[in-house]
């Protein structure tokens, strides 16, 4: 019989060191080496049902989908669906659909009952339009979405446009998860400018209590590398450049994007991966002029070997 096995995670063998797998089929924990059965008859959460294809999967399922903080009444209502057809997929009889039309009308209409669900509705659409253009992960929206609603709740909304909230939501969640995402990159994708954006989330961390630890220019390196198409001895001298000036206190008042640029500058000219100052400069959303200053600085407090002249091709 197949044995589905998985890995556990920061778990080993209390015998010889080893990795212990999980067995799904037995309901045992057991070492990959000497055999040793560490815990045993875990509880199957899953489905009791199997299902081959996807229809069998749509009929067989007795549940929706999990609760989420994405859609405004968090996916918990009926849905009526737009197809005329009815559990079994036969085609409603035609006397019916009349009757159908106007449930599935009323319904429509229920779900988005209050001035507060319509304000939730249009956010979170909106919220969830910027994450799609930043290319962000499910767990980073459902954080920004409960973030809104606690301003909501908290009645944070009045006086402020529900786009500069939402952005300020989701630029919150990005800090929260250290996601590098800087407030340029959340206001090209927002129908509200840097400014409104920055006094929204000021005032929705102070009155939230959010505690976000300020922005590294580590957190932006592994991203910049990537998108400069570096190598990983590059990527770790850039980082001892910032862990260098982080310890003598060079970052105090300097935007952490402008320092991260500058390092991956002086990092690939020493290891000779040249990249120019104005690619460096796009992939991180700077201009030449801040690459230019801040090389400037880690060149004289840091003694890096790096000439004037090399500085400024």
């Amino acid at each position: 019989m197949f044995t589905k096995e998985q890995p556990v995670e920061g778990k080993t063998c209390s015998e010889c060191g080893k990795h212990i797998f999980f067995d799904e089929n037995r309901g045992h924990t057991v070492c990959e080496e000497c055999g040793l059965v560490h815990s045993e008859k875990h509880i199957d959460r899953g489905p009791e049902w199997r299902a081959f294809d996807s229809d069998q999967k749509k009929k067989r399922t007795r549940t929706g989908a999990p609760m989420t903080y994405m859609i405004h009444d968090k996916g918990l209502s009926t849905m009526i669906d737009w197809k005329n057809k009815d559990i079994f997929g036969k085609e409603i009889p035609a006397k019916l659909r009349g009757q159908i039309y106007r449930l599935r009308k009323w319904q429509s209409r229920i779900r988005v009952s209050d001035a507060t669900e319509r304000n939730l509705t249009f956010a979170l659409s909106e919220l969830d339009r910027m994450a799609s253009n930043l290319d962000l992960q499910k767990n980073l929206r459902e954080s920004a979405a409960k973030i809104y609603r606690d301003a909501v709740e908290r009645h944070l909304i009045r006086g402020r446009s529900i786009e500069g909230v939402a952005a300020a939501s989701l630029y919150a969640a990005c800090r929260r998860f250290q996601v590098p995402r800087t407030l340029n990159e959340i206001a090209e994708v927002a129908r509200v400018d840097k400014k409104e954006i920055s006094r929204s989330f000021r005032f929705i961390s102070m009155e939230l209590l959010l505690n976000l630890n300020p922005t590294k220019a580590s957190d932006f390196l592994p991203r910049f590398i990537s998108e400069l198409r570096l190598s990983p001895e590059c990527q770790k001298v850039a980082k001892k450049i910032i862990n260098e000036s982080e310890r003598r206190g060079l970052t105090s008042g300097r935007a952490p994007v402008g320092l991260c640029a500058a390092a991956i500058y002086a990092a690939s000219m020493l290891i000779r991966e040249r990249r120019t100052q104005k690619e460096i400069a796009q992939a991180a959303g700077v201009t030449e002029v801040t690459v230019r200053n801040r090389l400037s600085e880690l060149v004289e407090s840091l003694n890096l070997s790096i000439s004037l002249k090399k500085k400024r091709d």
